[in-house]
């Protein structure tokens, strides 16, 4: 009878004898893969800086499709940067493929993913967007600002429809809701009237269409009112003597100037009914109109500035921080542009780079603000 050793030394035989069968039999299955050699990430013919360079120079629509804006705009974006030091030129890569970087995720919802293709790793890509997102608090502060002068603009003066009754407003104020991406834990709170999550965000701008001011990262299920208002106690401020032109879901005041209630009020009711001439109810009606022609400058301003990004109308899988940013980095840079007299006919004929199916439903203004919250003087001013 065999000893516990030599069954044990057979046992092993046998199993490298399985082994070696094993090994013969997967071989050939696995010797292509052996010799084949790793397929590179970056496949693209042509590096980041040479497919800026490229867009740069090409035909002018292609600036303007991948970038949103004229090559020659972009060019004096990026010598401001650099005069002004807030980007830097590296070894690796020079301001204007940083710049053409942040563009085409703002004009694309570009993940890190897809920015790969400009030939750079992850790492490189995240490195560098986030460069930009840490100098648009700067870059608001300079080109969003809040309006001071005593200056009636020449669209009041100019116009008898608005000369001398508006000759004390500034601009207009509403708020507009952009998507959001955000956990479960926190979903309630930004979850609007739509159902759909978004953070609200208050803009006031001038009647040269530009942003003078922004308030983003409040939650979807906050009014417009209760943004102005938290505005006020902080960094927002109206000049004495002077008001903004506000809708229905804010409260009229002397500050800020909203229609009269219970009467026709929007564009398409007046032009529907083909108003000419003294053809109205009674003054408040009148009132209504010159009110919604003045107050439209906002209406036309987002507009553009969603038009020309739409990213402000999807949800991002940035972090938050970088959600809340986006919507002002869109107002800075809509600012520059038309600084810098940017032509905007061309977003109606070239393509949005988003799927509109991909379109997040947000809401449209708020329900009318209590009545009885109003200011006495407000309504005074505004007979």
């Amino acid at each position: 009878m065999a000893s516990w050793e030599e069954l044990a030394r057979n046992f092993l035989l046998e199993e490298e004898e399985e082994d070696e069968e094993l090994f013969f039999i997967l071989l050939p299955a696995v010797m292509p893969f052996l010799d084949e050699e790793k397929t590179p990430e970056h496949t693209s013919s042509l590096p980041g800086a040479k497919k800026v360079k490229e867009i740069l120079e090409g035909h002018e629509n292609w600036c303007k499709e991948e970038f949103r804006m004229e090559a020659e705009i972009f060019r004096a974006i990026a010598n401001f940067l650099r005069a002004e030091n807030l980007l830097r030129d590296t070894c690796g890569m020079k301001i204007e493929e940083q710049l053409g970087l942040f563009m085409f995720m703002l004009s694309h919802n570009a993940s890190t993913e897809r920015l790969k293709e400009f030939q750079h790793s992850g790492e490189t890509v995240h490195r560098k967007i986030y460069d930009v997102f840490n100098i648009i608090p700067t870059l608001t502060q300079k080109f969003i600002r809040l309006l001071n002068s005593s200056h009636t603009h020449m669209k009041i003066t100019c116009d008898p429809r608005f000369m001398p009754f508006f000759q004390n407003c500034i601009g207009a104020i509403d708020g507009t809701h952009v998507p959001i991406t955000i956990g479960q834990d926190k979903a309630s709170l930004y979850r609007n009237r739509k159902g759909t999550l978004s953070q609200n965000v208050m803009f006031a701008c001038d009647f040269d269409l530009k942003f003078t001011f922004i308030s983003s990262g409040w939650e979807g299920s906050t009014s417009d009112a209760g943004v102005l208002r938290s505005a006020l106690g902080k960094e927002f401020t109206v000049p004495a003597g002077k008001f903004y032109l506000v809708d229905g879901g804010y409260a009229n005041t002397p500050s800020f100037l909203a229609p009269y209630r219970g009467v026709k009020y929007h564009l398409s009711e007046f032009r529907r009914h083909g108003q000419r001439g003294n053809a109205y109810a009674n003054y408040k009606e009148l009132f209504n109109h010159r009110h919604a022609i003045l107050r439209n400058h906002i209406e036309r301003a987002f507009g553009v500035l969603k038009k020309r990004f739409p990213i402000l109308k999807v949800g991002t899988h940035y972090p938050i921080e970088s959600q809340v940013m986006i919507p002002a980095a869109a107002a800075v840079f809509h600012n520059i542009i038309r600084g810098l007299n940017g032509s905007e006919e061309w977003l109606d004929i070239l393509p949005d780079n988003i799927n509109p199916s991909n379109y997040v439903d947000m809401p449209e203004g708020d329900t009318n603000y209590p009545s009885e919250m109003e200011s006495n003087h407000g309504n005074t001013l505004r007979d």
